[in-house]
């Protein structure tokens, strides 16, 4: 499983949503009152010791270049973090990430208003359909702080790609996610201090768990587009609402009604259209367009961007 062939990286793409689902199964699994803010500070300590191998990757000379936007995206990655524990734990598991997709569609909304940037018709209607899939996913009458905070953490996910585009260029994705963490570490550890829970090992082994998949998730993910186009297998991400349904049916013995099956759909089918559309119109590898029509290309296509970085950067 190089991820050199596509069908290598689908499979690598397949096994690590079925990873990040895991990672969400072990908080989901924290006892009902666990201390949330000690878990997210001990889950983002124990990943940044598990990248501390992979410091060779680190631009020591401008180590803190960008560090600005860097700070700020740790912060909102570290609310979204909180509010996707509240919401697991609260929601069905399936759920809870079918909410959790509604971050691409998000990416596309807030591309507009931050870059001007142009949607397509379909993207367009991805928008209408995803928003509209969630409200039937979530329905008025079951809206509760663990919805919002569902909504929350897809609000985080999207921001954080967004702002990826800000993030210097050379920087490579080790040293994006090192400085994450770092950054993070503050005030995720005075807000487990202003909580003033007791230590509780169970809390250290579901943030270790957590930490653990969600890091193979990332290194997955990596391995699978480093080598082949990413409009040939970003679809594969889309199982892991599959593994989620599986998971909470089998796991948890939630059981998926007609509702969450017409919003996923509404939600899960114009991205993958957008995904099919961007296939058809990806020149090979080794071609070249004019300028002036790769230009034109890339901001239409501009969605397919933001999904990727998506993937490689915010599901941390």
């Amino acid at each position: 499983m190089s991820g050199k062939t596509v069908n290598s990286a689908i499979l690598l793409l397949v096994i690590g949503n079925a990873m990040a689902l895991i990672s969400d199964v072990f908080i989901k699994l924290l006892e009902p009152g666990a201390p949330v803010f000690q878990f997210a500070f001990l889950r983002c300590l124990i990943t940044l010791a598990l990248l501390l191998p992979m410091a060779g990757q680190l631009d020591r000379k401008n180590l803190f270049a960008g560090l600005k936007i860097h700070t700020f995206r740790a912060h909102i990655h570290l609310a979204g973090l909180l509010c996707m524990v509240v919401a697991l734990a609260n929601l069905p598991l399936a759920t809870a990430n079918a909410v959790f997709y509604a971050a691409p569609i998000l990416v596309m909304v807030l591309s507009v208003f931050l870059f001007r940037e142009k949607l397509t018709p379909l993207s367009v209607s991805a928008v209408f359909s995803g928003f509209a899939g969630i409200v039937l996913i979530l329905r008025p009458v079951e809206f509760n702080w663990a919805a919002v905070a569902a909504l929350g953490s897809a609000f985080a996910l999207a921001i954080n790609a967004v702002l990826v585009r800000k993030l210097p260029k050379q920087q490579s994705t080790v040293h994006k996610l090192f400085l994450n963490y770092l950054l993070i570490l503050p005030a995720a550890g005075a807000l487990a201090w202003w909580e003033g829970a007791q230590w509780d090992s169970g809390i250290l082994i579901g943030a270790m768990g957590s930490a653990l998949f969600i890091l193979g998730y990332n290194i997955t993910v990596l391995l699978a587009y480093r080598q082949v186009d990413a409009n040939q297998v970003t679809s594969a991400e889309y199982t892991g609402l599959i593994w989620a349904v599986g998971i909470g049916w089998i796991w948890f013995g939630e059981v998926p009604d007609l509702w969450f099956l017409a919003g996923s759909l509404m939600i899960v089918v114009p991205l993958l259209l957008i995904g099919l559309q961007h296939r058809r119109k990806e020149p090979a590898r080794g071609f070249n367009p004019a300028p002036e029509q790769q230009g034109r290309r890339n901001q239409e296509e501009s969605f397919s961007a933001g999904k990727i970085q998506l993937a490689r950067e915010c599901r941390e």
